[in-house]
């Protein structure tokens, strides 16, 4: 019982539809009590059993290919981590009392995942809206209704192999953007003896991949500049705007008095790209001889700087809009932290910490908290680590640039 006095469980079993409940291996882990009625088959014969082995498809009929298809969509919301809602299905089920006989069935289905504290799904929730009996009371009535009936299947199969088409399509333009964006963030080449990580991961799915980029510029002196960005788009757009305001930054850092000049100058760049709109980016510059870093924001998560004393110091003094958001030139702010030998300087883009109905606080703080776990660890090994303690395991819904320093 919760503690707002809700029985969930004589929730769920009341439930009017067709409920069940899956793990990541289809297998049923508790179903509903129309779930029984509907299907025909008993609690006892249903959970702790494969999905499919109860449910196969008619061996004697290529038309059903329900299960298949069901198949085929479970997959889908383990990979993505999103609902997925399937057209008209027709699945026969074979008959408990005679085997071998099967009844022509129509089910609507729709599958959504159930998330575990730590992101990953750790269940499957099928849903099913049986309609084997509204068919059938519509085709007895004439054969014009039987065709209609008919076409009205048809349309169902059709619009579920343009939706596979559209899945195809869009994984194809996930490829394309994510191989531009390979080659636009190459693995950096040596800053120095300074001992540098940098990691990229895509969104699932096509919507939110390639607007996150990295880059590091060799400055004369013992300098770098090393800077993260977001860009606002998805696809293959957001991946050419990133490779443009990449390159500006990286051209204009060479030059630039600071990071607050470089980020005004690429300001004033992106108002003239389409779709660098409203883009953050955050830069650092770091000098070894003076164990100073000088860092601007445009409206980008902060930087992090993890002392060797365990502390951690998120650098949010010199924090502005966005690239291109303010109507007139405005002179961005700049400011300046000391560190000490063995620091770790992180920048990253808003997929490592931002949770959707969660304050940028909790972010910050799990991003800390990892940090402090991994204390001591190198570059390498802490861009793995922060990685899988920060993204969920399936369905990251925000590409993820990372950058780690060993100051």
């Amino acid at each position: 019982m919760a503690e707002a006095g809700i029985d969930h469980e004589a929730v769920f079993q009341a439930l009017p539809a067709m409920v069940a409940l899956l793990t990541p291996e289809l297998v049923y882990v508790d179903v509903n009590e129309e779930f029984v009625r509907m299907s025909g088959r008993s609690r006892e014969q249903l959970v702790g059993r494969y999905l499919f082995d109860v449910f196969p498809d008619n061996p004697g009929d290529p038309a059903a290919t329900g299960a298949r298809n069901l198949h085929a969509s479970l997959q889908r919301v383990l990979t993505t981590g999103e609902r997925d809602t399937m057209a008209l299905q027709r699945c026969d089920v074979e008959s408990l009392e005679r085997p071998g006989e099967w009844e022509e069935r129509y089910w609507s289905p729709v599958n959504a995942p159930v998330f575990g504290p730590d992101g990953q799904v750790v269940l499957l929730l099928h849903r099913v809206e049986e309609v084997t009996e509204l068919i059938k009371a519509r085709g007895a009535r004439g054969s014009r209704t039987r065709v209609l009936e008919a076409e009205l299947y048809t349309r169902a199969r059709e619009l579920q192999e343009l939706n596979e088409r559209l899945r195809e399509a869009h994984a194809r333009e996930r490829e394309v953007a994510l191989a531009l964006q390979d080659a636009m963030l190459p693995a950096p080449g040596p800053v120095g003896h300074h001992r540098v990580a940098v990691r990229y991961r895509p969104a699932i799915g096509t919507l939110n991949v390639c607007g996150d980029w990295y880059d590091l510029v060799t400055l004369p002196g013992d300098r770098i500049a090393v800077a993260v960005g977001d860009v606002v788009g998805h696809g293959l757009q957001a991946a050419c705007v990133m490779g443009l305001l990449r390159s500006a930054l990286s051209a204009t850092s060479h030059v630039a008095d600071g990071p607050a000049q470089a980020l005004e100058v690429l300001g004033l760049y992106a108002r003239s790209v389409e779709g660098a709109e409203n883009a953050t980016a955050v830069e650092t510059y770091v000098d070894w001889e003076t164990h100073t870093i000088t860092y601007s924001s445009a409206g980008h998560p902060p930087p992090a700087l993890f002392r060797t004393d365990g502390t951690v110091e998120f650098l949010d003094q010199a924090t502005d809009p966005p690239l291109g958001a303010r109507p007139d030139h405005v002179p961005r702010p700049q400011a300046t932290t000391s560190f000490t030998e063995g620091d770790t300087l992180v920048l990253y883009t808003d997929g490592l910490i931002e949770r959707r109905r969660e304050d940028i606080d909790v972010g910050l703080a799990r991003l800390a908290d990892s940090l402090t776990h991994h204390r001591g660890a190198d570059p390498e090994a802490l861009a793995e680590a922060l990685l899988l303690d920060l993204l969920p395991a399936v369905g990251a819904t925000d590409d993820t640039a990372l950058v780690i320093v060993r100051l």
